[in-house]
């Protein structure tokens, strides 16, 4: 009989499920995509009820096509869009708000006044990150405030809070676990990561009660069981990682200063720093990248907005592309950029800059300017903020000879060609790049002893193609101070 694992693939536009083989060949996969919601300028939500029924659709679909195959699911991962905040009524389910997703910028104004000196530092020591509306915990803090339902529940102590994760964790075993693992843990600004601990301290300045908070687990860990009532069988679920550290673990990030991109949604770089935290004196987060076993391996962090959203964008809004694949064919075609740039801050800018308050920007355009060009600057910006975030490495004494890359946006092999142009740096694109979807397969199967280490995940990683640079440093240098004058105009 032939054995599975899956991964269930929780995105910020779509939902997935991928069956593997145990080799990390992905088998089969379903996909649902599902609304984003804009109520006013900066925010950004999801319905939970949506979330939950397309991934019991793409669950169902891969469950039924591994029966097709004759095959066995021996375990679930989950992987998730980290920091996406939800609150839900522990007897009936139901969440008391929409989704507050990872971009939206609605606390803007509540990080500024949180951000004392003093706080910020206690903040990013404890738990490696910035204040900053990105995280959970002042998402949370919003629904609290501004939900009568949610003040009435955390009264009765009949509220909980949950990232994707937890939230799908809970509904698939139908309440009976409230579980999270420490890579989405340590992205809520409200989890220590040196002692691995829910921080009191921070919960009491943001007046949090510790009781909705769930449990938290190693990432290859025991999360329950699937609910026959859902899957008609019941699954063990033995893999939890947060979307980017499931990428550097689908990667193989394993050795200290590997470093992984994801080009999705937005992008973010990671480094992995091994047993030592680093703080980043240019802005990068300190995150953990995967604790097993009790023992915790961290990570050095950039984020991204915006990559792949930028080309939705241009589909969805603007409708100058009818699908992304096609940009490639586009940028071909243009010998350079003709001084257009864009800086994609839809929702802010994320590292190094940190500005929730900053917003997009097309400048450089001239009556020859054509859709081409700012289909081209849009990837572009892409690969000048990448540049951002491996100077700030570099800054820090960490500059990546070599990255690994992966996400919907490297297929394009024009793209990945400039990302190397303008960073400098050999880029690596694998065989297989669900590496999101693969990392939390991954987990799963070293719980079960499918795997026995990391060391022999790492053998299934395979090479698909490779890009150095070829640009002119005078070339370089002169895209490089075109972004930087794009910047300045978008942070005015």
């Amino acid at each position: 009989m032939k054995k599975f694992l899956v991964a269930i693939d929780q995105g910020t536009t779509s939902s997935r499920a991928i069956l593997f083989s145990l080799s990390g060949k992905p088998i089969y996969t379903s996909q649902k995509e599902f609304t984003q919601y804009f109520p006013r300028d900066g925010w950004v939500e999801h319905n939970p009820h949506e979330i939950w029924s397309t991934v019991k659709k793409v669950l169902s679909d891969v469950i039924v096509k591994s029966q097709k195959l004759k095959g066995k699911i021996l375990s679930i991962g989950i992987t998730n869009q980290r920091e996406t905040t939800i609150l839900w009524d522990k007897k009936t389910g139901k969440h008391v708000y929409n989704a507050i997703v990872w971009q939206d910028r609605r606390t803007a104004e509540f990080c500024k006044r949180f951000k004392t000196k003093n706080r910020e530092k206690v903040i990013n020591k404890k738990t490696g990150l910035l204040i900053d509306p990105y995280f959970s915990g002042t998402k949370i803090k919003w629904i609290l405030e501004n939900i009568p339902k949610a003040k009435k529940l955390a009264k009765k102590k009949q509220l909980l809070f949950g990232t994707v994760d937890t939230f799908l964790i809970w509904k698939l075993t139908k309440g009976k676990k409230h579980l999270t693992d420490a890579t989405n843990a340590c992205r809520t600004m409200l989890f220590n990561i040196s002692n691995n601990k829910w921080d009191k301290d921070i919960l009491k300045s943001l007046k949090i009660p510790n009781n909705i908070l769930p449990e938290v687990k190693n990432c290859s860990d025991e999360f329950g069981y699937t609910d026959k009532s859902i899957t008609k069988k019941s699954y063990p679920i033995n893999g939890v990682v947060g979307d980017q550290q499931a990428a550097t673990i689908g990667q193989s990030c394993f050795a200290k200063g590997s470093v992984k991109s994801t080009y999705g949604t937005g992008a973010f770089i990671l480094m992995n720093t091994g047993n030592k935290k680093i703080y980043s004196k240019n802005k990068l987060l300190t995150t953990i990248c995967y604790r097993l076993n009790g023992k915790t391996t961290y990570a050095l962090e950039g984020s991204i907005f915006t990559a792949g959203a930028g080309v939705q964008w241009l589909r969805d809004k603007i409708k100058i592309i009818t699908n992304a694949m096609e940009t490639e064919k586009i940028v071909k075609k243009l010998k350079n950029n003709k001084g257009v740039y864009l800086v994609p801050a839809f929702t802010g800018l994320g590292a190094p800059y940190w500005n929730p308050n900053a917003r997009g920007v097309i400048c450089g355009i001239t009556r020859d300017t054509s859709k081409n060009e700012i289909i081209r600057a849009t990837l572009e910006a892409v690969a000048y903020q990448s540049y951002d975030l491996f100077n700030a490495m570099k800054n820090d004494g960490l500059k990546p000879n070599l990255v690994k890359v992966d996400g919907g946006m490297v297929k394009n092999n024009w793209f990945s060609q400039f990302l190397s142009d303008v960073t400098f740096t050999k880029v690596i694109r694998p065989k297989v790049q669900e590496t999101t979807a693969l990392g939390a397969a991954f987990m799963a199967g070293l719980k079960i002893g499918v795997y026995k280490s990391l060391a022999e995940i790492s053998k299934n990683w395979k090479i698909d193609k490779k890009f150095i640079p070829k640009i002119s440093k005078s070339n370089r240098t002169n895209l490089l101070k075109g972004w930087e004058q794009a910047i300045r105009k978008t942070l005015v």
